[in-house]
């Protein structure tokens, strides 16, 4: 049930965002969890502003009392901090009824999307194959959320600590489309090359807006737009061994792994991996905008 202002519903839609044709999800999780104290915050709010200055209306998504919120204000997203829980989709309803701040990953934001129609998300990597599948049996539920969500989700390719290769072939089996932009192959999230063959480059906005439409006339679910990064750090992959490997050792499992590891590079590389972070999450919301934008205007000419 969705309400405008949030009376006796799920879920709350700003009305800025539900009167726009051209929208961007964008998850909360890297707010509370992906950066330092402080300035996850700083990086939701430069997203919403890169999505805006492409010509789109960002809707940020988490839950805060009692509600999933879709177009989070500014006051609102301060709220976003290491003590927030972290919403898969499995774990929205617990945290709406129990009345918890909830920050969503990108499956969790995807489950918002699909209950609200919006059609493109921005976020930093995505979920997939933890290295060393089956041990641990880790797959991340972002996969099948975005296998059964028409939406176009804009990252730069999936989380730098997975299994690129095998999370590639299970985004194969799910029917998902990884469209390279400009690029013949999926980035390695801090690294723009060397990652498994995409399953079509694309070259403009325009282009991704019409392989979306005709993906989901064909009643399809979600696809990947997967943009490199502007600053590649060839030389992280080692780091990223360092740091799963110090995670095994002191017994962080689950959704805690992801940010140990992104504290673990932030420190360990001084400071490289941070900022590449920042400049991809919000690169991506930029790219996200646009290719909103395209999908609107290629609707309201149809």
């Amino acid at each position: 049930m969705l309400s405008a202002d949030g009376s006796d519903a799920v879920i709350r839609v700003a009305d800025e965002v539900r009167e726009s044709a051209a929208v961007v999800a964008l998850e909360t999780t890297i707010v509370a969890h992906g950066f330092p104290p402080g300035e996850g915050v700083e990086v939701g709010l430069a997203s919403e502003r890169a999505v805006r200055e492409a010509g789109a209306v960002p809707a940020t998504v988490g839950v805060l009392d009692g509600d999933i919120v879709v177009g989070l204000t500014e006051a609102e997203l301060a709220r976003f901090d290491a003590s927030a829980r972290k919403l898969g989709p499995r774990d929205l309803a617990a945290a709406v009824v129990q009345g918890a701040v909830g920050a969503t990953t990108v499956g969790g934001t995807l489950a918002a999307c699909n209950a609200t129609g919006i059609e493109v998300m921005a976020t930093g990597g995505l979920g997939g194959v933890h290295r060393g599948w089956p041990v641990p049996p880790d797959v991340s539920a972002d996969l099948d959320m975005l296998a059964a969500t028409a939406c176009l989700v804009v990252c730069s390719g999936v989380k730098s600590l997975l299994d690129v290769p095998a999370t590639s072939e299970l985004l194969e089996t799910l029917g998902v489309p990884v469209l390279g932009w400009r690029t013949d192959t999926m980035p390695l999230f801090y690294t723009a090359h060397g990652g498994p063959p995409v399953s079509a480059r694309v070259e403009t906005v325009a282009e991704v807006a019409a392989i979306a439409a005709a993906h989901w006339e064909l009643d399809r679910g979600g696809l990947l737009l997967v943009r490199p990064p502007d600053e590649s750090l060839d030389d992280v992959e080692p780091l990223i061994e360092r740091a799963i490997a110090a995670a095994e050792a002191e017994g962080v499992h689950g959704q805690a792994v992801t940010p140990f590891v992104l504290a673990f590079l932030h420190r360990e590389s001084g400071g490289r991996t941070l900022r590449a972070n920042r400049e991809l999450v919000v690169g991506n919301a930029r790219l996200a905008g646009e290719a909103a934008l395209a999908a609107a205007d290629s609707s309201a000419r149809a």
